[in-house]
């Protein structure tokens, strides 16, 4: 296998420890670091949680994409907001969004807003799903009739799936048809160019069917999903050879993925929880390249 050549500016150079390393000696790397994660514990640290608490794959559906859709910023902050929601909810968040009606509903989660979703985003998004189980039964039902076995990755099919959303009145909510910024911040979409971090997180937990994940939609391949890429990826990305891109988008996210299937072509998204995991504890970092656990002073190789 050929090796990650380097392909960033001069300036970024000093940083990079990857350039005289092989795709072999990063999927080995990459494979241990997987390999000695700690999955159980993962569960409780992370969103996935809330679609774990449930039995029924409509309810793992329905309350996946609402924490989804709210994990940004810091976790101790998001999941009290996503427990309070599914609380009020009752025992079945599919029943429960099925039913949903602003008139009857709106006193349950009167008060409750997440930075840059106010109380009537909340409801909004909720009246999207609603609207959306109404007419297509289930998100995977939705997500599907735009999917094509033909199809690169799951962008064109999460497209769809945002636009049959957008296509909600939200006039019940708002008293007009419109879309706030703290609306469609919930719901992003590649057509927008943004990486859509969460929407491909959820993904991850829908399709891919080892590890943590549920793996309760089937027949799409793990190696269309795209990665959920933040902040800790993305230079991580760039500091393995991964991506040569600087913006953070839709973009970046499926270079890193088709860079990862260069690893592993059947599951290249195995590779994000030993990824991510090594940015959010600041292992690797860009002031501490000499300390870095995967290509640096003391590492593996």
């Amino acid at each position: 296998m050929p090796p990650l050549e380097y392909a960033g500016g001069q300036e970024n150079r000093v940083y990079f420890t990857v350039a005289y390393k092989t795709a072999f000696d990063l999927k080995r790397i990459l494979g241990k670091f997987y390999n000695d994660f700690d999955f159980t514990g993962a569960i409780v640290r992370d969103p996935i949680a809330f679609p774990h608490a449930y039995r029924r794959s409509e309810d793992k559906e329905i309350a996946g994409f609402i924490a989804a859709a709210f994990a940004y910023g810091n976790v101790n902050l998001f999941k009290p907001v996503v427990g309070t929601m599914l609380s009020r909810m009752g025992e079945s968040p599919f029943g429960f969004i099925r039913n949903f009606s602003v008139k009857r509903h709106r006193r349950l989660f009167l008060g409750i807003k997440y930075r840059f979703n106010e109380n009537d985003d909340i409801i909004a998004f909720f009246l999207m799903l609603h609207e959306l189980i109404k007419k297509h039964g289930s998100i995977e039902t939705a997500f599907k009739k735009h999917y094509d076995a033909g199809d690169v990755d799951i962008g064109k099919a999460l497209s769809g799936l945002i636009a049959i959303l957008i296509e909600t009145d939200t006039s019940p909510v708002y008293g007009s048809d419109i879309k706030p910024s703290g609306l469609l911040q919930l719901i992003p979409s590649p057509i927008r160019g943004s990486a859509c971090k969460r929407m491909n997180l959820y993904l991850r937990w829908m399709i891919r069917d080892t590890d943590i994940d549920l793996g309760i939609w089937k027949g799409i391949p793990k190696n269309k999903l795209v990665i959920p890429l933040d902040t800790h990826i993305a230079r991580i990305g760039r500091c393995l050879g991964l991506t040569t891109r600087s913006s953070q988008d839709w973009k970046m996210a499926v270079e890193i993925t088709e860079s990862l299937k260069k690893l592993d072509f059947e599951d290249p998204l195995k590779y994000d929880f030993a990824l991510c995991h090594q940015g959010i504890s600041k292992v690797c970092s860009t002031k501490k390249c000499e300390h870095c656990r995967l290509f640096g002073k003391g590492s593996a190789l």
